[in-house]
């Protein structure tokens, strides 16, 4: 029986450039800043890449392939737990496209072949939208979001 499948797509428009946007989601020292993760690859189709927690502990929170990717416009990945780094079929799919919109720039985020219902599905249509909102802060203004605060209640 094949599995349902979902997708959840996010665009935002941020007043920087595309190369800004790609070294911002490729460069460790920089995604640390936004994210608090690290992405850590050499972006070569075929590269794993790892989304490390930028702390003392640096655990390895997310593993993958780079699928695709053409600097500064557009990147493909792979992305999994580290538990079912060695299941391609329990891998989704990310497509970082940036584009240049008159004096900004727009992102798409487009997170597919996720297995609907599950946790990996419900986390990332919570993860996604802090941590494109923290990008967009930190590439305008300098400063990122706290993406671990949590709701408050009361």
């Amino acid at each position: 029986m094949t599995k349902s499948t979902t997708s959840f797509v996010y665009v935002t428009y941020i007043a920087s450039t595309p190369e800004k946007v790609f070294e911002a989601i490729t460069r460790p020292d920089l995604a640390r800043r936004y994210w608090g993760h690290e992405n850590v690859s050499d972006w070569k189709p075929g590269s794993t890449w790892q989304h490390v927690r930028a702390n003392d502990e640096r655990t390895v929170q997310l593993v993958g392939n780079v699928i695709e990717t053409s600097p500064p416009t557009r990147l493909v990945i792979s992305w999994a737990s580290p538990a079912e780094a060695d299941d391609p079929a329990a891998h989704s799919r990310v497509t970082f496209a940036i584009e240049a919109y008159e004096d900004m720039v727009r992102l798409t985020v487009s997170h597919d072949e996720l297995e609907a219902g599950s946790a990996m599905a419900s986390g990332i249509s919570r993860g996604w939208p802090v941590v494109l909102s923290s990008l967009k802060s930190f590439l305008e203004t300098g400063r990122g979001l706290d993406v671990f605060a949590k709701p408050k209640t009361g």
